[in-house]
């Protein structure tokens, strides 16, 4: 791992000459790639529909969250992957591809699985762009931290023009959507309904795309499919952990849970074309492809929970109205309770740092609501 390429058109691994699709691939890759992103940039606008602008600069003037979620993002997941590293003796070169992933920023699925589980979009969109925007200093700091006991001769390249496209990708659609928000209010459930299922198709596009384009690439490992489904798992569970110790309320502990595992699969992708010979990025390409692919499988699995658990509320509440209606005053706690969990009539617009702590029973009484439906 000697050789490093300090520009995409020097490096091998994105020469078109050696790409092993022909024409036609090549094609339906540039089709591909325009659609995704009108698409994305769609999607992007009708989520920033739901943002307001008052709760959005709440978490920007004191941004206890953005914080809590960047700690996990760049702390906890660049640890994470050294340690799976570690546990499973990777080769060198794997061990690299899991390095780079876990050093990432958040992707934008995050905001999509944010929005099916009623989470916070402001704090969702906030913590994705801090991210993106953090990422051009904290990737190289965490690679370089991360790979001090190594002794690696190969050094990474930061793909700063493929962060920036993000940034631009991201925030532009997004300000659009809240200004239309802001000018037509009365219109952004509609625009909401249609962008879920302009992500919902999306998300199978490039599920389906991404694997037909990169099938010459994919060469799956027993280890690194273990890996590449624990990892975003991992990273959903640690990130709802912490925001739960930091005394956040559960609609923001889903937003930093699903923040924190979910990744920017494209840049991890761009990492390496840009810092690895072609031979050696045929051995690596097949962890980020199948970290995509656990990632949104991952994420499914915790919105259908998560709806699944909403519908059984519903239905609770309903036969406990009629039972409340015969009984009089007698009325359970556990509907307020789990009407905290899903995160509904929330008061609290601006999320408790550090000077604000919670009393210790208002801080367990969740989790004893959690432990009794679990």
């Amino acid at each position: 791992m000697g050789a490093n390429c300090s520009s995409s058109s020097a490096c091998p691994a994105n020469s078109s000459g050696e790409l092993p699709a022909g024409r036609m691939l090549g094609s339906l890759e540039l089709v591909f790639t325009v659609a995704s992103a009108v698409m994305m940039g769609l999607l992007m606008f009708s989520l920033g529909c739901s943002v307001e602008i008052r709760k959005l600069w709440s978490h920007i003037r004191r941004p206890w969250g953005i914080t809590v979620g960047l700690l996990c993002q760049f702390g906890l997941m660049p640890l994470i992957a050294s340690l799976l590293a570690i546990s499973f003796s990777l080769k060198p070169i794997q061990a690299i591809a899991v390095l780079i992933m876990g050093c990432c920023p958040g992707g934008t699925i995050s905001n999509i699985f944010t929005f099916w589980v009623d989470g916070d979009m402001d704090l969702s969109i906030s913590m994705t762009t801090c991210s993106t925007v953090a990422a051009l200093g904290m990737m190289p700091l965490c690679l370089y931290l991360s790979t001090l006991s190594w002794n690696l001769e190969q050094s990474f390249t930061i793909p700063y023009q493929n962060i920036g496209i993000s940034l631009v990708c991201l925030t532009v659609p997004v300000a659009f959507g809240v200004y239309v928000n802001y000018r037509c209010p009365k219109q952004f459930k509609i625009i909401l309904k249609t962008g879920a299922i302009v992500g919902g198709v999306l998300l199978l596009m490039v599920t389906v795309a991404g694997l037909v384009l990169a099938k010459e690439s994919w060469n799956p490992d027993i280890t690194l499919l273990t890996i590449s489904f624990i990892f975003p798992l991992i990273g959903y569970v640690t990130g709802f952990l912490l925001a739960l110790l930091t005394h956040h309320s559960w609609q923001r502990c889903r937003t930093i849970s699903l923040e924190t595992g979910a990744h920017n699969i494209q840049m991890c992708i761009a990492v390496l074309q840009l810092s690895f010979t072609a031979e050696q990025v045929v051995q690596m390409l097949s962890f980020p492809l199948a970290f995509a692919l656990f990632q949104m499988l991952d994420g499914f699995l915790i919105v259908a929970a998560y709806k699944l658990y909403k519908r059984r509320l519903k239905n609770h509440r309903r036969n406990h109205t009629g039972h409340a209606e015969g009984c009089g005053n007698n009325r359970s706690t556990a509907p307020k309770e789990t009407s905290a969990f899903l995160g509904v009539n929330e008061e609290v617009a601006i999320t408790p740092g550090p000077s604000e702590p919670v009393g210790p029973h208002a801080a367990l009484q969740p989790v004893g609501h959690i432990s009794s439906h679990a």
